[in-house]
C-alpha cells in the first residue's frame, strides 16, 4: 500500500505545509523512518529530530514552529497523536485469516446462540447457553463456560479464558491469555481447617468498547459483580480485585493492581506499578503516579505519588528536602 501526501490528508482533513512527490509506503518513529515515509510530531520538543530525519512527510500539530524543507511536507492537525491513529489504521496488515466462519476443531455446545457473522476458530470451547453476539470475533484456544454472553464486534485474542456467568459487551478487545472472571482471593483462618476458602458466586461484567490487555486478571465479585464500565483500557499484567468497580473510560497502566472492593471513578488514571489497597475510592479525573500506593479514599481531580501516596506536590517537595539533607551529610 502506497498513498501520496494528499491521499492522506483526504483522511486527516488537514492542512498540507510543503510538498512531496515521494510515495509514502509506512508509518515510522522519526529517528528511524526512511525517505519513504511518514512520521509525526506531537510536541514541539520533537521538532529538533526533523533535520536528521530521513522521513518525507510528518503529522504534526498546528503549533509547529519549523518548515518542512524541500520535498518533504507536513500535514497540520489539532491533535497529531489522534491524526496518527488514523494514518496507522490506513496502513495497518490484515488480521489473521479464517478460511472458515466457524473452525471444525472447536467445541460448541448445542445450547449456545451463535449470531450471524461470528468466527470461531479452532481448539477453541463455548460452553452451554453462552450467546455470541453479531460479527464477534474469537480466535484460536479460547474458552468461553456456561452462560457467558459476549455482545457485537467483540474480539477475543487466544488463550483468553472467560468464567462462567460473565458478560461483556459491544466492540470489546480481550487480548491473548487474559483470565475474566477467576474466583477472587478469598480466604480466611480457621483452627480446625488452616485457611478456608470463601466461596466467589458473583461474575463479571464488562461494559462497552473496554479493552484488556494481555495476561491479565479481572477476578469475579464475590457476592455481585466487578464492573468495568464502557470505555475502559486495561494494559497488559493488570489485576482487578473481586467486587471492584470502575467508571467509565478508566485507564491503568502495566503491572498496576487494585485489591478487593476499590472504586474507581470516571476518567481515573492509574500509572504503571501503581497499587490501590482494598476498599479505597478515588475520584473522578485522579491521576495515580507509576508506582505510587493508595492506602486510603482519594478526592476528585487529585494527582498523588509515592509511597504511601501523597498529593503530588507535597510528594515532589518532600524528595527534594531529603536529597538536599542527604547531599549535605556527604559533605
Amino acid at each position: 500500500m502506497t498513498y501520496s501526501i494528499q491521499e492522506i490528508n483526504e483522511v486527516l482533513k488537514g492542512t498540507i505545509v510543503g510538498d512531496t512527490s515521494i510515495k509514502i509506503t509506512a508509518p515510522e518513529q522519526l529517528e528511524l523512518a526512511s525517505t519513504s515515509e511518514i512520521s509525526f510530531i506531537g510536541n514541539k520538543k520533537y521538532e529538533k529530530y526533523w533535520e536528521t530525519s530521513k522521513a518525507c512527510a510528518a503529522v504534526v500539530n498546528e503549533n509547529i514552529s519549523i518548515e518542512p524543507g524541500e520535498n518533504r511536507a507536513f500535514i497540520k492537525v489539532q491533535n497529531a497523536d489522534l491524526a496518527m491513529s488514523q494514518v496507522l489504521e490506513l496502513f495497518a496488515p490484515p488480521t489473521p485469516l479464517f478460511h472458515t466462519e466457524i473452525h471444525p476443531n472447536a467445541i460448541i455446545d448445542a445450547t449456545a446462540i451463535i449470531a450471524n457473522g461470528t468466527r470461531i476458530g479452532a481448539g477453541c470451547y463455548i460452553g452451554p447457553k453462552v450467546q455470541l453476539g453479531e460479527n464477534v470475533t474469537i480466535y484460536p484456544n479460547v474458552t468461553i463456560l456456561d452462560e457467558c454472553t459476549i455482545g457485537k464486534n467483540t474480539i477475543i485474542w487466544p488463550g483468553a479464558v472467560v468464567r462462567e456467568r460473565c458478560h461483556i459487551g459491544n466492540d470489546c478487545i480481550i487480548h491473548p491469555n487474559a483470565t475474566i472472571g477467576a474466583d477472587g482471593f478469598g480466604f480466611r483462618p480457621c483452627p480446625e481447617r488452616g485457611l478456608v476458602k470463601i466461596p466467589q458466586i458473583g461474575n463479571v461484567v464488562i461494559g462497552n468498547g473496554v479493552e484488556i490487555g494481555a495476561n491479565s486478571c479481572v477476578d469475579r465479585g464475590k457476592f455481585s459483580s466487578t464492573v468495568l464500565s464502557d470505555g475502559c483500557k486495561i494494559d497488559n499484567l493488570i489485576q482487578i480485585g473481586h467486587n471492584s468497580r470502575l467508571g467509565k473510560f478508566c485507564i491503568m497502566a502495566g503491572q498496576s493492581g487494585l485489591a478487593g472492593s476499590v472504586t474507581l471513578g470516571n476518567g481515573v488514571l492509574i500509572g504503571g506499578s501503581a497499587s490501590i489497597t482494598d476498599h479505597v475510592t478515588i475520584g473522578d479525573r485522579s491521576i495515580i503516579g507509576g508506582g505510587s500506593g493508595v492506602t486510603k479514599d482519594v478526592p476528585a481531580g487529585v494527582t498523588l505519588l509515592g509511597y504511601p501516596a501523597i498529593e503530588a506536590r507535597d510528594a515532589l517537595k518532600q524528595w527534594a528536602i531529603l536529597k538536599r539533607l542527604v547531599n549535605e551529610s556527604k559533605k
